[in-house]
C-alpha cells in the first residue's frame, strides 16, 4: 500500500521532488510520484486525491512555484495531512510559492517547509508515519541520532 503520494506541478520540477523520493526510499516508506496541476489539470489532481485516500493513502506532499496552489487545492480534498514544498521557480525565486502554500484560509491547514526542501518534506512524511508505526519511529530516532553525531565530529575536527 503506498502511504505517501508526490505531486509535482510540472516535470520540471522532478529534480526538486526527487529528494522527498529519495528520503522515502531511505526509510522504506512506500510511496507514488505523479505530475499533476492545479491549474492545468484540476480534475486530474481531484481524482488523484480521492482514488489515493479511498486506498488508504496517509499523506500527500504537493511541490508547486509561483502561485503554488496544488497543495492548498489538495488539503481541501484530502483529510489528512499535506505537505507543501514552495518551489524557487519564477521571478520571487520561490518567495511567492513559500506565501501562497502557507497562506492557507481556515480550515485548510498545508504544512509548508522551506523554498526547494523537498527532503524536508518527505521527513515531515515519514515523522507524521512514524506516530503509527514504530519501526518507522526508531529509524527517526536513528536519523537524528547520527545527524547530532555529525556535528559532534565536525565540532571535534576544529580543536
Amino acid at each position: 500500500m503506498k502511504k505517501v503520494l508526490i505531486i509535482s506541478a510540472s516535470d520540471s520540477n522532478l529534480p526538486v521532488m526527487n529528494e522527498a523520493v529519495r528520503v522515502l526510499d531511505e526509510f522504506g516508506v512506500e510511496y507514488e510520484l505523479t505530475i499533476s496541476s492545479a491549474h492545468r489539470s484540476p480534475e486530474r489532481t481531484v481524482e488523484l486525491v480521492k482514488e489515493f485516500y479511498k486506498n488508504e493513502g496517509k499523506v500527500i506532499i504537493c511541490g508547486a512555484g509561483l502561485a503554488a496552489h496544488l497543495a492548498g487545492v489538495v488539503a481541501a480534498q484530502f483529510p489528512l495531512p499535506v505537505i507543501g514544498v514552495p518551489l524557487g521557480d519564477g521571478f520571487l525565486n520561490g518567495t511567492d510559492a513559500l506565501l501562497s502554500t502557507m497562506q492557507m484560509p481556515p480550515g485548510i491547514p498545508v504544512a509548508t517547509v522551506g523554498i526547494d526542501n523537498a527532503r524536508n518534506g518527505g521527513l515531515l512524511a515519514v515523522q507524521i508515519l512514524a506516530t503509527s508505526d514504530k519501526s518507522l519511529e526508531e529509524k527517526i530516532i536513528d536519523y537524528k541520532r547520527k545527524l547530532a553525531e555529525g556535528v559532534e565530529d565536525k565540532a571535534k575536527k576544529l580543536v
